[in-house]
């Protein structure tokens, strides 16, 4: 499936100036057929009444299921998000919350990717859906 093969502190590395590294999300794990990242419940991810913020989950779905997706296209493509989706489960105050991207269609043209976030204790807080397009980068 992994078309890219990128360590996850090479992830990491290219995700390190821009929105990734600013809301903490890290790219922790790896496996045949999926790609976990982490993201803090912190200042920067919470809404104002405390709790995790559903665009921020939304941002921590699209992070790692597009970083899966662009692992899973040949050289000269790359991936961007056309549709995303998301149910918020449960609230989340503190603490980590794990996103695990895996792919529902990998195709020429099209890519879907199932993303559960979970808090610490594995509880699911949200689940969602992203569409990426497969692009030609010109290379």
């Amino acid at each position: 499936m992994w078309k890219k093969q990128f360590s996850l502190s090479q992830l990491n590395q290219l995700c390190e100036h821009c929105a990734i590294a600013h809301l903490g999300i890290e790219f922790c794990a790896q496996g045949d057929d999926w790609l976990e990242a982490k993201m803090p419940v912190d200042c920067r991810t919470t809404q104002p009444m405390g709790y995790l913020h559903g665009g921020i989950s939304a941002a921590l779905a699209e992070t790692v299921a597009s970083l899966a997706g662009f692992c899973c296209v040949e050289e000269g493509y790359a991936v961007v998000g056309s549709e995303i989706n998301a149910s918020h489960l449960r609230p989340v105050t503190s603490g980590e919350v794990y996103a695990k991207a895996c792919p529902i269609r990998l195709g020429k043209s099209l890519q879907v990717w199932q993303v559960d976030i979970r808090d610490e204790r594995a509880k699911l807080c949200c689940v969602a859906r992203l569409t990426l397009s497969v692009i030609r980068t010109g290379e």
